[in-house]
């Protein structure tokens, strides 16, 4: 990220501005970073020049100085820009601030000279004016000589030899000054190696914490998966399982369930079989017993010729209970051949119709097929019944959420079912209430 020099800009240029100035006593001021953000603030200024500088640099930041110092050669001002890297700094700190240097040179504008360091020897106020020295552009020397060097002071002596004796502690200050500066190259180069030694190192491990964390993800990614899938592996047999037992509860209740209706077929027909076994008995007999007891009466012996001979009577079929319509005709049916055996005598015999009354309540025979479908109507289950409309049975027990809906237990029967949506119907439960249910808990029947 850029530089960010707007968040205490008004301190900084003010700072600039006091070293700029001449007549201001203050002649050096040093910026930082706050915390490792990119955001500079002024650090400190003061008018000790570069001796008081020099002390306040830090070891462990980056840090940018700006100084006012005077040219040795001409006397005038000359500005000095220092871009301090101390050697603690982390070399990812140093490549995130390295593109920082132009924006602080095109801010502190002016600098006659710039002196990147890193060690305090780098920062030493006599080789900092030198390098200022060199800078200037002239050599104003010749003004300090002594005018008698160009002045004729008379006659000189002979010219002697130029040869001069070789003095041995000059040739030895001599030759441990170029060892000293050959020492130092080496010394520098050998930091220079320790430093690219050392952030190789640094490079390494972080490269081996990266691939041994990647490693550790991925191992607990992968167990993570494993789990997942046995997880789901269990949840799906348990889910069979669950299927399986509704499955056999289901069809253990719908054989609970139909073996009462096989049951009450069973029993149903036979009655019809009864039923039709009586009226075919009756309708194989020659004479009709009212008349045979009216002839007795009036002291005629019935034949056979003066029997008037009956058609015989087809069985009638029991009407099927579910079927209020049919139900009605066979009653009718049933009612019009009592009165066709009941209607009037003839003439001569309706003088003796008192004392044949008594004899007539005897017989009572022909009223067992009567009996018997009787007997076989009263066998209809009040749920069966026309005038309760369509009925079903409960497969699922259920619970009433308001007032406007019933409850019912498993085999229970609802009856006046209005089917007024596709999934919920209603109609009268075992208690009387009315209201509506899910569709898909009954079953009709």
């Amino acid at each position: 990220m850029a530089v960010n020099l707007s968040k205490n800009g008004t301190a900084l240029t003010a700072a600039f501005k006091e070293v700029v100035d001449e007549k201001s006593s203050t002649n050096w001021a040093l910026f930082t970073y706050e915390g490792n953000s990119n955001d500079i603030r002024l650090a400190e200024k003061g008018d000790g020049g570069l001796e008081e500088l020099v002390e306040e640099l830090n070891s462990g930041k980056i840090m940018y100085a700006f100084c006012r110092v005077q040219d040795p050669n001409s006397g005038l001002p000359k500005y000095v820009l220092i871009n301090w890297t101390g050697e603690g700094v982390k070399d990812a700190r140093k490549g995130q601030c390295a593109h920082h240097v132009s924006s602080m040179a095109t801010f502190l504008r002016g600098a006659h000279v710039t002196i990147n360091a890193r060690a305090e020897d780098d920062v030493e106020p006599e080789v900092i004016m030198e390098k200022v020295a060199k800078a200037s552009g002239a050599n104003y020397s010749f003004h300090k000589e002594a005018p008698s060097r160009f002045q004729d002071s008379g006659p000189q002596g002979p010219v002697g030899s130029v040869y001069q004796k070789t003095n041995a502690m000059s040739e030895i200050k001599r030759t441990n000054k170029d060892n000293f500066w050959a020492q130092t190259e080496k010394d520098e180069e050998k930091r220079r190696k320790e430093e690219r030694a050392k952030a190789d190192d640094e490079r390494q491990h972080l490269e081996k914490e990266r691939k041994d964390r990647e490693a550790k993800e991925a191992g607990q990614r992968e167990k993570r998966d494993k789990e997942k899938a046995s997880q789901i592996d269990e949840q799906k047999k348990y889910q069979q399982k669950q299927d399986s037992t509704t499955k056999e509860q289901e069809k253990q209740r719908y054989e609970e369930e139909n073996q009462p209706a096989q049951t009450k077929g069973i029993k149903r027909g036979e009655s019809v079989e009864k039923a039709n076994e009586a009226a075919s008995l009756i309708s194989q007999r020659a004479s009709n017993p009212r008349e045979m007891f009216k002839q007795r009466e009036r002291g005629i012996t019935p034949s056979d010729s003066d029997v008037p001979s009956v058609p015989p009577v087809s069985p009638q079929p029991e009407p099927d209970v579910d079927d209020g319509q049919s139900r009605c005709e066979y009653e009718e049916h049933e009612e019009q051949q009592e009165e066709q055996e009941e209607a009037p005598l003839p003439q001569e015999q309706v003088e003796e119709e008192a004392p044949a009354a008594v004899i007539q309540e005897a017989p009572k025979e022909p009223a067992q097929p009567e009996v018997v479908e009787e007997n076989n109507i009263e066998e209809v289950t009040p749920d069966e019944t026309p005038d309760k409309g369509a009925c079903a049975r409960a497969l699922y027990d259920y619970q009433a959420a308001d007032d406007t809906e019933i409850s019912f237990d498993p085999d229970d029967i609802l009856t006046g079912i209005e089917m007024i949506d596709e999934g919920w119907w209603r109609g009268y439960s075992p208690n009387g209430h009315f209201g509506m249910f899910p569709a898909n808990y009954v079953e009709m029947m």
